[in-house]
């Protein structure tokens, strides 16, 4: 059994929250911004408005002179260059001011007009953006063009929101620091689990999770998980027990059984009808006596305290013992039994006999399965400084359907009901490799038969 890697970063709950939160912190920041900016221009464009309509009611009380002389002065003092004006003739010929030409899309109605260009004067280091204008008659029958440009004054929204951004990027800067660590502590966390439960999967029912000393959510979880591996344990023990003490109480009886039965044969007349039943009978017998033995072998390899026994051995000596000790028998069958392995296998470390029993279960089956002139290989190779050992046939193989079902105990295939056996071979195949912690696939050779391949793969 497999399980799912841990999330991506970016997949994380921890991450998708952070970003949620991040997301409408920064809407909101962009919403205040905006109705700060909206309101800040709002006024300043009502405060140019009312400035601008100041200085036209004040214009409007000099005549001659006096009028010519004001506007001069009040330019002299404009020291952030914003106003400026024009003075024309009864015929609009300009007379005094920087403005030297009415605009053309300026009303003659005395009130406030936006105009988008004011580059109708002969200053050329005033701004040349838009402007607010107003051209009014004097009482001598003059006109007079008054402007007040955006630019200075208009500069303070531009300020505002200059230090609103800057505030939102500082913002942003510590989140994303703060992200990063509160993301990282429970995939962590996470990992941790997986590596408990991986444990676990491999079949050691005696481990638990660890709990920190937080007690927060994944404590809770981790709590409650443990709860239920003691439950699951304490009742695996009790069906592992009544199922070996079963087979072990039954052996005894079965071996005196087909002892008695033998003594009977043995007594019985050779060829006579009474010793052929006799004969099926401790056949029977053996049949059962086998797959108690069965049992009782996986319930011996299912005790994880035999990896203390582990040694280093030379996985290249096992592969060659396995094809000498099973070429007489793929000859006897018309088969063809190769080896193919190379030079030299970096040193594996584990139980030599049971993996030789494992693979010989194996290469058992592909022998049994595979028809006379069909072909067997054995092959293995260095998997980037592991070891990873094929089981190749020519022979019927094994459907996907069936392909997680043939490790299950007393499981035979329909398409194999000819063949002797009683479906614990493979699951004491299962057994071993578990007990490794290793991993056996099962797929399809090139010659259209079945493939098993085990990875042994150690962490070093």
């Amino acid at each position: 059994m497999s399980l799912p890697t841990p999330c991506e970063r970016w997949r994380s709950s921890s991450s998708r929250l952070l970003a949620l939160y991040s997301f409408l912190f920064v809407t909101w920041g962009c919403i205040l911004m905006g109705v700060l900016y909206y309101k800040v221009f709002i006024y300043l464009d009502d405060l140019a408005d009312e400035s601008l309509m100041q200085r036209k009611h004040l214009f409007a009380r000099f005549e001659g002179k006096q009028l010519t002389e004001a506007l001069s002065t009040s330019l002299a003092f404009d020291t952030n260059e914003v106003d400026t004006y024009g003075l024309f003739d009864k015929k609009k010929k300009p007379l005094s001011g920087p403005i030297r030409q009415i605009p053309a899309q300026l009303p003659l109605d005395g009130e406030i007009h936006e105009l988008r260009s004011c580059s109708e004067v002969e200053d050329t280091t005033l701004p040349q953006d838009r402007c607010d204008a107003v051209a009014m008659q004097t009482h001598d029958g003059r006109w007079l063009v008054l402007a007040r440009y955006h630019g200075s004054l208009f500069g303070i929204p531009r300020i505002i929101l200059q230090a609103l951004l800057w505030g939102l990027s500082l913002t942003i800067i510590p989140g994303i620091v703060g992200w990063h660590l509160l993301r990282r502590r429970p995939l962590h966390r996470v990992r941790a689990i997986q590596a408990s439960v991986e444990l676990i999967v491999a079949g050691d029912l005696t481990h638990r999770l660890l709990l920190s000393d937080r007690r927060d959510e994944l404590d809770m979880l981790a709590a409650i998980v443990n709860a239920m591996l003691d439950h699951i344990e304490r009742l695996m023990n009790e069906v592992k027990g009544v199922c070996d003490n079963i087979a072990h109480d039954l052996r005894t009886p079965l071996t005196r059984l087909r002892m008695q039965l033998y003594r009977i044969q043995q007594q019985a007349a050779k060829n006579s009808h009474e010793a052929l039943q006799m004969n099926q009978v401790i056949a029977e017998t053996d049949t059962l006596m086998a797959r108690f033995r069965g049992l009782l072998r996986i319930s011996e390899l299912e005790d994880r305290q035999r990896r203390s026994g582990f040694v280093q051995f030379d996985m290249l000596a096992l592969l060659q013992e396995l094809h000498d000790f099973y070429l007489p028998l793929a000859e006897e069958d018309r088969l063809t039994f190769q080896l193919q392995v190379p030079e030299s296998l970096p040193p594996l470390t584990g139980d030599r006999a049971l993996l030789f029993e494992a693979l010989a279960n194996l290469l058992n089956n592909a022998i049994k399965f595979t028809p006379q002139g069909g072909e067997v290989i054995l092959r293995a190779d260095n998997d980037k400084g592991s070891i990873r050992v094929e089981v190749l046939d020519s022979g019927p193989g094994i459907s996907p359907a069936e392909r997680a079902s043939v490790f299950q105990r007393f499981y035979r295939s329909g398409n194999n009901s000819q063949h002797a056996g009683f479906g614990l071979g493979l699951s004491i195949v299962a057994a071993i490799i578990n007990l490794h912690e290793f991993k056996l696939e099962v797929g399809t050779s090139e010659r259209g038969g079945a493939r098993l391949t085990l990875h042994c793969r150690q962490d070093s």
